[in-house]
């Protein structure tokens, strides 16, 4: 079960490398989507609420891309994966990549669907919540 995790996990990257984040068929109807850190830290559940929460954090940039570094099957249900960001910032300009933007996402799984996805703008935050050191 964890090897099909994470290449569901790998083709939801591989859309969100091209910057095309429109795609929610990955996500369980009622999952539950949480922004641990950076700029608007929350907690939304729904596919519609995620949808609007990550328009509004994807909005403060231009061309943004995610690319992973590494996945890593925690368990049964859970991929842990360090990526990074590319893009840049609509209102200062700034090149993502050149400020160092590593992340990390923690996607829980259920029987082909994302049943939660933590996202961590500064993937240190997010090594100690999944019993990683760095």
């Amino acid at each position: 079960m964890s090897e099909e995790n994470v290449e569901i996990v790998h083709s939801i990257f591989a859309a969100w490398r091209r910057g095309d984040f429109r795609s929610v068929e990955w996500a369980h109807p009622e999952i539950t989507f949480v922004v641990a850190d950076g700029p608007v830290p929350g907690s939304w559940s729904g596919v519609a609420a995620m949808a609007e929460a990550w328009r509004e954090a994807l909005s403060a940039f231009e061309h943004l891309r995610t690319e992973a570094d590494e996945y890593r099957a925690l368990d049964d249900e859970r991929v842990f994966v360090l990526m990074h960001l590319s893009g840049r910032g609509k209102t200062s300009g700034l090149e993502v990549g050149d400020i160092q933007m590593k992340g990390a996402n923690l996607f829980h799984l259920r029987d082909g669907k994302v049943t939660r996805l933590v996202l961590y703008w500064d993937r240190q935050h997010a090594h100690p919540d999944v019993g990683l050191s760095e």
